[in-house]
């Protein structure tokens, strides 16, 4: 029979092993995202970039769970590298509008092999990988209901 308080055994917690697992896999990105010049935050907004070619920074914030705070340096740095461009919406200029350049688009090519590279990292079977991927995305639903 457990203790009253087994509940608090980090052996027990879910979120410990996802916390540990994005901290592992994010830091196993460092070597392929350094010579491309991007931290992982900043190949996510580029991911979500070379998807939509045009953002609003609320829209990409809500994609990839950032808030603005979190996302207005990372999207000055990309423009800084010419990757993207930042302009006021035209409609109402409280919206910023996220812009693909050429240069960022090109970035994409150099891009291209990360995936494979990162799956090699992760020892799940393909069927692993779509099962786990499933279930976190079932989590970041119920996330996004509450908001």
């Amino acid at each position: 029979m457990g203790d009253k308080y087994d509940c608090l055994k980090i052996s027990n917690q879910l979120c410990f092993p996802l916390y540990a697992c994005s901290k592992e896999i994010v830091k196993r990105y460092k070597p392929f995202l350094d010579p491309l010049d991007l931290t992982y935050t900043q190949y996510i907004a580029m991911m979500v970039l070379w998807e939509e070619k045009e953002i609003t920074v609320k829209a990409l914030g809500n994609k990839l769970f950032l808030d603005s705070g979190t996302l207005t340096p990372v999207l000055k740095k990309l423009e800084q590298k010419g990757y993207v461009k930042r302009s006021r919406s035209k409609d109402d200029e409280r919206n910023l509008i996220i812009t693909l350049t050429k240069e960022g688009e090109e970035l994409k090519k150099q891009a291209c092999s990360i995936p494979a590279k990162m799956g090699k990292c992760v020892c799940l079977s393909s069927d692993e990988a779509q099962q786990l991927y499933g279930l976190l995305n079932k989590i970041l639903g119920t996330f996004d209901q509450e908001d």
